[in-house]
């Protein structure tokens, strides 16, 4: 133990260069992910025909393939095919982007399909655009219900990222993975990882709790002694702020 954490403190900088990168790698494939999700879910829920086919295969490809393959192809396999060779983070946060974004475009397209048929048709009878009524009325709505899908998806995106080890980027896991090499420490190496994830975790658990209790003060929703939302005013303009 003493020898694990005396190394450890003694090469904080390299911790610190794994924790950005690891850090960078979940922000930027959440990010990516987030982007892809509402481009392809606003696609198959109100796109033409051949939009939500191809929407579909794409989504379904990215679901039914492993996440482990998908690195191990952008990183090993697409310089050999297009002669151009991508750097380790950049690999992980499109594949993270990809992958998490198709099971994300199912909890924006499930969310949009739940908020109520009369929420849409008094956005028609206010004679709003179809950009204004998802901006003002049917997004606000549909986010609350996505946000607690996406805290989900946000912790397993963090958890893959050790997966990155395996294409050689220097994320939290490889540094860590070193020390142990160096001392033999592999009891007190591995715990002190699963406790740096687990702060890691935790912190993005808070911060989307945070952003989903605000996102339900600006609906207009309270929570009851029970512990669960409930509604102070639903209706459309409610959902959009004055008119």
């Amino acid at each position: 133990m003493g020898d694990f954490y005396t190394y450890f403190l003694d090469h904080l900088p390299d911790v610190w260069s794994g924790l950005w990168v690891t850090l960078a790698a979940t922000v930027l494939g959440s990010a990516a992910a987030l982007a892809l999700a509402f481009v392809f879910g606003f696609t198959a829920h109100g796109g033409g025909v051949l939009l939500r086919g191809t929407s579909r295969v794409v989504v379904e490809f990215f679901r039914g393939t492993s996440l482990y393959v998908q690195l191990f192809w952008l990183y090993y396999a697409f310089p050999l095919l297009f002669g151009y060779e991508l750097s380790p983070l950049f690999c992980g946060v499109v594949a993270f982007g990809m992958n998490y974004g198709a099971y994300g475009s199912e909890v924006v397209r499930g969310a949009l399909n739940a908020v109520p048929r009369a929420q849409w048709e008094a956005a028609v009878a206010l004679n709003m655009t179809p950009a204004q009524r998802m901006r003002r009325v049917i997004l606000p709505q549909a986010w609350v219900q996505m946000i607690p899908s996406f805290t989900n998806l946000l912790i397993q995106l963090l958890k893959c990222t050790p997966l990155l080890w395996l294409i050689s980027a220097a994320d939290l896991t490889t540094v860590v993975q070193r020390m142990r090499d160096r001392t033999g420490e592999t009891t007190w190496a591995y715990l002190t990882l699963l406790v740096m994830y687990f702060v890691l975790a935790y912190a993005l658990t808070l911060l989307m709790n945070a952003l989903e209790r605000r996102a339900k003060a600006r609906l207009g929703l309270r929570t009851g002694a029970a512990g669960g939302p409930r509604p102070v005013e639903a209706s459309a303009t409610t959902a959009g702020g004055s008119l």
